[in-house]
Formats: structure tokens, C-alpha cells, sequence
């Protein structure tokens, strides 16, 4: 019997970009970044993947089907630096919670397909938001799939805990301890202003140990002039008692 060799298997090339720009416009982008950057900050000490703009593979072998959400959250993963989120590396664990931006450029064909995506591959929770409308559209996954929820303009997110409004101008967002997401901007300014307040908490920590070390020397003082005009021990702590207000 003569063994024909197997023909070599054909390694997959999975793109990690489709030509693209992340976002059509500033404000778009920078939705985009505040989601994205204060996601990282409230999870910075768990394993929760944060991307923007990256592509999503949810099948082994097929570069055909994918999507690159504005912004992917996947619970329970590492952090770290990736090319492409492929499903099948990360324990076969799908994004739980998706954000799309909407841009003029983007058409209601274009985002069906990406509802239809979502669907199908496990997504729990997605938001859509038009910024034009200063609308937040959402779907939860319930028995059936992806369904969509009506609110009043807040919704709570029950896998981030992160709370949307956008009942005032735009969309505002706050984490479970009620603090708002801030700008990158708005980030370094309260970070300046901590600094500030923990060097003034220094200065005044310092001037507090400069003047009971004064005190302190102050008392030896006295302590010791009453000693030397020949008072007991027991005179001088009285005397200091009756001096000291």
C-alpha cells in the first residue's frame, strides 16, 4: 500500500485592519476614548480586555467573519496587547459588552449586519449611540437572543455596573461609585489636583511636627530653668500645669 502525503495545511491570515479610520469624526472619536479609557481605569485591577477599533474572529479558520466593534469589553480575559481578538485563543469567550458610536458614514444595512453578528456569536449586552439624536438604543441577551430594552434615557449596564444619561446635553456616563467619566483632559486636571492637594497636606504635615518640636523644646526649656532655681520634680509638673492654658 502506498501513503500519499497529506497536503499541508494552509495557515490563515486573519487582517487586523480593514483600511478604515477609527472614527468619521472628533466627536466620535472622542466617545469613543472616554468609553474606552475609563473602562480601563475601572477595571484596571481585574482581568477585564478593553479594545477599540479591534477586530473580532469568532471562528477558527474563517477570516470572513468578523467585525471591529468601537468598543469590546471582555470579561474574565487577560489584559495585553493583541492584533485581533480571536475567539478560539481566549477560551472560546465572545466580548460580553459591545458599544457602537454612530457616525453620518455608518448605514442602517451596516449596522443590522453587526446586530445580526452580536447575536449570533454571544454578545450580552450592546449599546448603540447617536450622538445627533443624543440617543442611547440598548439590547440585553435574553432566552431568545439579543432583545431590545426601552428606557427613559438611563440605563445601568448589569455586567459593568456603569450608568449611561442622556437625559441632559449628550451622553454622560458614571461609574457604580457615581463619579463621571472624564476626558483625557478632565483626567490630567484632577490628577494635577490631587498632586496639589497631597503637596499642601505635606507642607501643613511638616509646618505641624516643625511647631511641636518648638513646643517641645519650649518645655525642656522652662523644664529646666525651674529646675535649676532648685524646684522639686514635682513642683516644676505643677507649676507647667498651671501655665499651660
Amino acid at each position: 500500500m502506498v501513503q500519499t502525503p497529506r497536503a499541508a495545511k494552509t495557515e490563515v491570515f486573519y487582517p487586523d485592519c480593514d483600511g478604515q479610520p477609527v472614527a468619521n469624526n472628533t466627536e466620535q472619536f472622542d466617545l469613543i476614548v472616554l468609553i474606552k479609557e475609563n473602562l480601563e481605569i475601572l477595571f484596571a485591577d481585574e482581568d477585564v480586555f478593553i479594545a477599540g477599533d479591534l477586530f473580532w474572529y469568532p471562528i477558527e479558520g474563517n477570516n470572513r467573519v468578523a467585525v471591529a466593534p468601537d468598543v469590546m469589553v471582555a470579561l474574565g480575559r487577560s489584559k495585553g496587547m493583541r492584533y485581533s481578538y480571536k475567539q478560539w485563543e481566549e477560551s472560546n469567550q465572545p466580548p460580553q459588552v459591545i458599544f457602537e458610536i454612530i457616525s453620518p458614514s455608518n448605514t442602517q444595512v451596516e449596522m443590522d449586519r453587526k446586530l445580526l453578528f452580536f447575536n449570533s456569536y454571544g454578545v450580552e449586552e450592546y449599546y448603540i449611540y447617536y450622538p445627533d439624536e443624543n440617543e442611547l438604543r440598548t439590547w440585553l441577551r435574553q432566552e431568545q437572543g439579543l432583545d431590545w430594552v426601552a428606557h427613559e434615557g438611563i440605563w445601568t449596564s448589569p455586567q459593568l455596573g456603569i450608568r449611561m444619561d442622556t437625559t441632559g446635553e449628550g451622553l454622560q456616563i458614571f461609574r457604580p461609585d457615581g463619579e463621571k467619566f472624564l476626558t483625557p483632559q478632565e483626567l490630567s486636571q484632577k490628577a494635577e489636583q490631587e498632586r496639589t492637594r497631597a503637596e499642601q497636606e505635606r507642607t501643613r504635615a511638616e509646618q505641624e511636627k516643625v511647631r511641636a518640636d518648638e513646643a517641645e523644646q519650649q518645655l525642656e526649656a522652662a523644664t529646666q530653668r525651674l529646675l535649676d532655681m532648685g524646684l522639686t520634680s514635682e513642683q516644676v509638673a505643677e507649676a507647667l500645669q498651671l501655665k499651660s492654658p
